[in-house]
């Protein structure tokens, strides 16, 4: 089987083509209820579509581009009037520019309509907004700027009812078969023995059908308001936006046009919209238009398309079209349907239910016929084989309502469902553990890591920065509080700490402003806010700084260069450049330095050998460290020219302490213990690396830590030596993360989690098997890429994330082994007894409670055990792992063996042994002990099922509150339908005697269970 499943559909953990999700689906032949089976799974239809729209809008970009620059050669030099008039209610509200106009400017990249609105301040006017200021927020004017323009949020399909998912229970084959049969039972019984007699039976198959939908439709409705509520989530996205002037982070669904956003590398365009100011601006559009080319933003083409991707440089945009009016918003509805892929899981257990649906099929059919076979030969020797009386037609009737019923429980339709059951249920504890999954696939995955590849900076690390030493003019100082600060200030020549200053506060991706409670506040990275903060503390004022000079152009930060360059325009005229980033690169670009007097020298071996040796031994301290350089550019330099890479004065080397994460040493041996290699992989200077790698736990001593540059001359037959050795890459690039990644995967057969943060972790993320992005320090564009988002950034979390993905694995494990149990037993017991004494002790009404208690309930008591610590002390499943394993088949024929045994012992010695006698009266009776001790096996079985290797199986139970919940309301409805259920459920009610034997008869399969299991098999 387990080769079978292997090749079912060939469906991937992710990124697996429609071509194989649609294979699958054709391999399923045996389905009683489509709707339901294939409800949580992708709708390749509506992923057609939006494809459609893709290449539309790439098509309709196209020409628009093309039009826009005929149009501008066409107007160059003419002056231009609009015919555009302002509608009546827009004017009342205030504004000079309506909806539908400002969405065909942007959209259709109309530069002529927008030089007649006076370009983008021209628009800001006409929105009264102000591109400085942002938004004025009184209520009133938020409100008739929403009534005008709408709200950013696209349109969802609604949530269905609970009644929409009781109709598709409804739609299962078997059951409305056996509707049928109910009916014509009812319509027969009522003319032979008249009303209420004759319709007991009828009624009963009917109250069975309705029970097992309702409870199948209960179960069904609250997934799929789980799922609603995670999907919620994963559209969460802040932005910073300017309001009032002051710069706020709010929902991306709060923004209105004419709000001023901020936006970063690695950002998504949260609207429609105009570029204001800004540098180095790429936008990757793919996601809209399926082009991967960046296009270039700047004033000459200063459209931006909502859902685009900033690659490169960072801007203020103004916000023109919001929400459904924009291209994305369309795009995301129409993908909103498209739904998650179906997991590997999933797809295996629909294999699983396909073959055993053949052949309870089979076996249904077998049944019918050897049941039929006695009364058409009775009636054939007897030579009535025309004439059919009302009893005979409600036997034949009967024969075949057991057949479908046989079909019922031997189609196991809730095998595939139990692992939705189960996902849903781990998504929403792992949300409340900090956790956001955004692929289906990856909770059960993530149980089968066997690596980890971990970022240092904010995953291992606090993200708490702050300077605490300094090497400026040649000397260490430590400066770790603000007396220290101020003291250094007061230390250094007056030139010294006017070009520091000028350094750090022109060449940043952060921001200094004044919050609404009139306090300063530091906007960036952690790195940036605190590089700023011991700019801060020496006495530097941002605003007053900044204004000096005029940044002339920006080369922003990216992990390939670790460098960001800044040029200034100086007052006096001429050009100089700062530059800051990894140190041993920027301070191997310096060829001078400034010395003690505050004077420039030439920067030579020995200097060179010290300032190296001053960052080693920052690094070995843990410190993350940095260096700033200037250089004054010569006359003639044009800013169009690339900023030189030599040639720089170095002011200052920083060490930057991020304190290790509590817990991450405890949460790095429990990996170990579980199995599963952890790796850190940083841009890190090695030394620094290293220091953090030792305290965490990761470098052992037969470890190796290694740098990107050196990783990536290796050749391929010294990385199969070298990759399974390294547990630190150091000043690694993007690219070493992804080779890294790739090399692991395909070469050692690892199942590989990345974790990432950065734009440029996109392709690690993608091709990982399992992509870990950071809520808080993620981008965007990382957090897109990524299977879970990490909301808290710890490392710990990630251990979580893992132990859930085996809990979730070894749950669906139990519920196929404690299934497929019942489905060996009723197919048996029912089979063999309808060959060897010609009737099914099991009716339909008692198969289809036995079927609920195994597939929906069943399904809720084992799919949903919380996970324990015991998970991950095992090793994991990795990518061979087989899922139906030895241990599950010995447990399923050992339990199996001893149910038909037991059933066999009832049907043939249980009148001798209850001292029954041959009136029908006792042939109920003999039925309903073999219907309660079948129902109590079940039940017992349940138990047992709970650990597929451990003895003891009641450690924890009374914790799981589903658990008990599902096995007392078992028991008692058992109970109701024996003694008070009769009529319906052809039972009789028993006496003491025997309600004790049938629950011990359930109970003695413990023990049984428990000798099973001491039976030795292959892990595999």
């Amino acid at each position: 089987m387990e080769s079978y499943l292997e090749n079912f559909g060939d469906v991937k953990g992710k990124n697996s083509s429609d071509e194989a999700l649609r294979r699958w689906r054709k391999l399923c032949s045996v389905v009683k209820n489509p709707k339901r089976r294939f409800r949580f799974t992708a709708n390749l239809d509506k992923r057609g579509e939006a494809q459609a729209i893709k290449h539309a809008n790439h098509e309709k970009l196209r020409v628009a581009v093309l039009v826009s620059k005929a149009a501008l050669q066409f107007i160059h030099g003419l002056k231009l009037r609009s015919e555009y008039v302002v509608p009546e209610e827009v004017k009342a509200a205030g504004f000079q520019i309506c909806a539908d106009e400002l969405g065909s400017i942007v959209e259709g990249h109309d530069s002529k309509k927008l030089i007649t609105h006076g370009g983008a301040a021209g628009i800001a006017d006409k929105l009264a907004t102000s591109p400085t200021d942002g938004l004025s927020t009184d209520e009133d004017s938020m409100r008739r700027r929403q009534d005008i323009y709408g709200i950013n949020k696209f349109t969802e399909s609604d949530i269905r009812s609970f009644w929409v998912f009781v109709w598709e229970a409804l739609q299962d084959t078997t059951l409305i078969i056996l509707a049928v049969c109910a009916f014509v039972s009812l319509v027969v019984g009522i003319v032979m023995e008249g009303w209420p007699k004759g319709a007991h039976d009828g009624l009963g198959i009917v109250a069975s059908i309705l029970l097992v939908v309702f409870v199948t439709a209960t179960s069904d409705y609250r997934q799929s308001l789980q799922f609603k509520d995670l999907d919620k989530e994963k559209r969460k996205i802040q932005v910073q936006v300017t309001r009032k002037g002051f710069r706020q982070r709010i929902s991306i669904y709060d923004l209105l046009p004419g709000d001023v956003v901020n936006l970063a590398i690695g950002d998504q365009v949260p609207a429609d919209g105009l570029f204001i100011s800004g540098f180095s601006l790429l936008i990757n559009e793919s996601s809209l238009t399926g082009e991967s080319e960046p296009v270039i933003v700047n004033e000459d083409n200063p459209f931006l398309l909502s859902g685009t991707k900033v690659q490169d440089g960072s801007c203020k945009m103004l916000v023109t079209t919001v929400g459904m009016r924009t291209q994305w918003g369309k795009l995301m509805a129409t993908l909103s349907e498209g739904g998650d892929d179906e997991t590997p899981l999933q797809v295996k257990l629909n294999g699983v239910a396909t073959i055993i649906g053949q052949i309870g099929l089979f076996f249904a059919v077998i049944t019918f016929i050897v049941l039929s076979q006695g009364l058409i030969g009775q009636k054939y020797q007897d030579g009535k084989l025309l004439s059919w009386s009302g009893d005979n037609a409600l036997a034949m009737l009967e024969h075949f309502a057991i057949a479908v019923t046989i079909v019922v429980v031997a189609v196991p339709e809730g095998l595939p469902l139990a692992v939705t059951l189960s996902l849903a249920f781990a998504m929403k504890k792992m949300m409340n553990d900090k956790a956001l999954v955004r692929n289906l696939a990856a909770c059960e995955t993530m149980g089968s890591a066997t690596t980890i590849c971990s970022d240092k900076t904010g995953t291992l690390t606090t993200n708490h920065m702050t300077v605490v030493k300094t090497c400026i003019c040649g000397n260490i100082r430590e400066v770790n509080n603000p007396q220290n600060a101020s003291k250094l200030c007061s230390e250094l020549p007056e030139n010294v700490v006017k070009t520091l200053l000028e350094s750090i506060f022109n060449n940043t991706g952060g921001e200094v402003v004044i919050n609404q409670d009139g306090k300063y506040q530091i906007l960036g990275t952690p790195t940036e806010t605190a590089i700023l903060e011991f700019a801060m503390s020496i006495g530097g004022n941002f605003k007053a700084k900044r204004a000096e000079t005029k940044i002339a152009k920006v080369e922003p930060f990216n992990s390939t260069k670790k460098r960001m360059c800044v040029l200034l325009e100086l007052a006096e005229g001429g050009y100089r450049a700062h530059c800051k980033g990894a140190s041993e690169i920027v301070l191997a670009a310096c060829d001078k330095f400034i010395d003690e007097t505050g004077g420039v020298a030439p920067l030579d071996k020995a200097t060179a050998d010290k300032l190296n040796g001053i960052i080693d031994s920052f690094a070995s301290e843990a410190l993350r460290t940095l260096c700033l350089a200037y250089r004054e550019m010569e006359d003639g330099f044009s800013i169009e020219e690339q900023l030189p890479l030599q040639g720089y004065t170095c002011i200052a080397i920083v060490g930057i302490k991020d304190p290790v994460r509590p817990g991450v040493r405890e949460s790095v041996a429990i990996c170990r213990s579980a199995g599963v290699m952890v790796r850190m992989v940083t841009g890190d200077n090695i030394n620094t690396a290293k220091a953090i790698a030792r305290e965490c736990g990761i470098l052992t001593e037969d470890g190796l830590a290694i740098e990107g540059p050196e990783f990536r001359e290796k050749s391929l037959e010294e990385l199969l030596e070298l990759v399974p050795k390294i547990q630190v890459m150091a000043r690694s690039s993007p690219l070493d993360k992804h080779t890294l990644v790739k090399h692991l995967r395909t070469t050692f057969n690892e199942v590989v989690a990345v974790t990432g943060d950065g734009t440029n972790d996109a392709p690690a993320l993608h091709e990982a098997d399992i992509g870990l992005a950071m809520g808080i320090a993620g981008t965007e564009v990382a957090k897109e890429s990524a299977d879970v988002i990490i909301l808290d950034d710890n490392f710990s979390t990630i251990v979580t994330v893992a132990r859930w993905g085996r809990s979730v694995y070894v749950n669906i494990q139990k519920f196929v082994q404690f299934q497929l149990t019942v489905n060996v037993v009723a197919l048996l017991v029912n089979f063999s007894s309808a060959c060897f004494t010609g009737n099914a002790p099991l009716t339909a009404v008692q198969l289809l409670w036995v079927n609920m208690i195994m597939d929906t309930l069943g399904a809720l008591a084992l799919a949903t055990e919380p996970p324990n610590d015991d998970l991950m002390k095992r090793e994991p499943v990795g990518r061979t792992g087989k899922f139906i394993t030895n241990v599950m088949w010995r447990n399923i024929f050992g339990q199996s063996i001893y149910q038909f045994v037991v059933m066999w012992y009832l049907q043939t010695q249980g009148k001798t042994f209850f001292g029954l006698g041959d009136s029908d009266s006792d042939n109920i009776v003999l039925n309903t002990i073999i219907f309660n001790s079948f129902v109590f096996c079940q039940v017992f079985n349940e138990i047992s099922s709970r650990e597929m290797e451990k003895l003891n199986v009641l450690k924890g139970m009374l914790h799981n509150y589903v658990f008990m919940c599902v096995l007392t309301s078992t028991a008692v409805f058992q109970f109701i339908m024996v003694q008070f259920l009769g009529e319906f459920a052809n039972t009789t009610p028993l006496t003491g005697h025997q309600w004790l034997a049938s629950v011990l008869l359930g109970l003695v399969g413990m023990p049984i269970a428990v000798a099973v299991k001491l039976i030795p098999v292959g892990s595999s």
